[in-house]
């Protein structure tokens, strides 16, 4: 035994032993040498989990091209539809390009990022950032999502009146100089709003308030739409409106419950809570609905208040307790309903609802939390301790103010500037003809394509019927003349 136990020794000293691995190298050390994923043995379901809400993160893309382009009149509905996928793509390019590093490089400064991760450089097996539990290159796709999310969000801005190629450069460059300087702002561990602190879950600041004020920005600097008469219209699809809002509605559970970087407690609670204030949404902008329609109910006005409530709880999300969060998505959707004319008031056609939704709802929801956040729901993680004013800490709420300021007056601003500057660039004028407006988007931009069954648009077109007659909204004498004989069989 004692031969064989010296031989085990003597192979055993014989063996080199395996390289360390470096905390501090961003590839978490060479995947030829070590195996990097032992960083991260037994946590192994933080990534899971995240890997899940990422997913579930991107359903809100098309969710929001079937939502804008079901509220949209028809001869332009195809446009957007189209948009969710191609800001999804140039989003991507645009964030392993320069975007991840300039919102997330661990060199930032207070306000920008550096280029340390230009490319995805060093982005890989690494502990990420946000969370050591985590790989570098899974934080990076998550974040990627909200990025996409918040410039498809913007786009609606431009709706039934701007070209569809200076729509997708403006996301591109507004996604650099806009959206990532303020995520560095607020969740960069050296952004300035992150330390001061200001509260922010998910992204009140960076996603919704910098994607409504830009949105209004943009419909400021392309001017109202044509036939003003029609500019009120009713959604041309409330289906797509429905299933739009229930895929961003599921997707929201991803934004919001993958927004802890991890599994707890927390992150549990963050899921129930962005329920309870949807669903409090909903409510609370039926019941303005109801008061001022004259009892009287809409789907659309249901969806926007889901999504009103799910803007209002995003900031709160993971600082609230569940009863709070119903308050917090009650008064987002009243608020957000009660500013039905808020276009109107500020002369702008920002037709899409994008800054009352997005805009408003996200500042509304930012300061209820500086009012509700609670130590005793943040440390549910095990970890983080923020005190809002039911507390005792009233100056959080100015400190939520700052941070409404600082984003809102950025994001506008910056946006009005680019915007100019592109309006005047050949090739990248912002807006169609006023031929093409009145033809509508789709017809002049696409080819072999429509929204609905094309033959029976294009059968009553031929025979110059309204649309409405083929739906039984016509007279007995329009449905005689499209189908004669099948009239006088019945």
């Amino acid at each position: 035994m004692s031969a064989i136990s010296s031989m085990l020794a003597t192979r055993q000293d014989a063996e080199p032993e395996a390289p360390a691995i470096d905390p501090n190298d961003p590839w978490g050390g060479n995947p030829l040498e070590v195996d990097v994923n032992t960083t991260f043995a037994g946590l192994e379901y933080h990534a899971v989990y995240i890997a899940f809400c990422s997913c579930l993160v991107w359903l809100i893309i098309p969710g929001i091209g079937l939502l804008y382009g079901g509220l949209s009149r028809r001869k332009s509905a195809l446009a957007l539809l189209f948009q969710s996928f191609m800001v999804s793509a140039t989003v991507t390019i645009q964030w392993m390009f320069w975007g991840y590093s300039l919102a997330y490089s661990k060199t930032a400064g207070p306000f920008i990022g550096d280029l340390s991760n230009f490319l995805l450089r060093g982005v890989m097996s690494g502990p990420s950032i946000g969370s050591s539990n985590l790989p570098d290159i899974l934080f990076c796709f998550y974040q990627l999502l909200f990025c996409a999310c918040t410039v498809q969000i913007l786009v609606g801005g431009a709706f039934e009146r701007g070209r569809i190629v200076p729509s997708i450069v403006f996301g591109f460059l507004w996604a650099t100089i806009v959206y990532c300087p303020i995520a560095c702002w607020t969740w960069n561990p050296n952004g300035w709003l992150f330390n001061l602190p200001s509260l922010d879950f998910a992204g009140g600041g960076p996603v919704h308030i910098a994607s409504g004020c830009s949105a209004l920005a943009y419909a400021l600097v392309l001017g109202k739409r044509k036939n003003k008469g029609e500019t009120k219209k009713k959604a041309h699809n409330v289906t797509l409106v429905f299933l739009g809002t229930v895929l961003i509605y599921v997707g929201w559970f991803g934004f919001n419950g993958g927004s802890t970087l991890g599994v707890s407690v927390r992150s549990m609670l963050v899921l129930f809570n962005t329920n309870a204030a949807a669903s409090a949404g909903i409510i609370g902008w039926v019941f303005v609905d109801y008061i001022k329609h004259k009892r009287r109910f809409s789907v659309v006005g249901a969806c926007e208040g889901a999504i009103a409530g799910l803007v209002g709880i995003t900031p709160a999300a993971g600082y609230v307790q569940p009863w709070i969060s119903v308050v917090i998505g009650f008064i987002t959707a009243a608020c957000c309903a009660l500013m039905e004319n808020v276009d109107s008031w500020l002369g702008i056609d920002e037709g899409m609802d994008v800054f009352k939704l997005h805009g408003i709802g996200g500042m509304v929801g930012s300061i209820l939390t500086g009012i509700f956040a609670t130590s005793k729901i943040s440390m549910l993680d095990g970890a983080t301790e923020v005190h809002g004013g039911i507390d005792g800490s009233g100056m959080q709420v100015g400190k939520q103010f700052a941070d409404i300021t600082a984003v809102a007056a950025y994001s506008f601003t910056v946006s009005c500037l680019l915007l100019l500057v592109m309006k005047y660039i050949p090739g990248l004028h912002l807006r169609v003809t006023d031929e093409v407006e009145e033809r509508g988007l789709d017809n002049d931009q696409f080819f072999d394509e429509e929204i609905g069954d094309s033959e029976i648009f294009a059968e009553l077109e031929k025979r110059q019927l309204p649309h409405r007659t083929l739906v039984g909204h016509g007279e007995t004498s329009s449905v005689e003349q499209v189908a004669p004989q099948t009239v006088k069989q019945d």
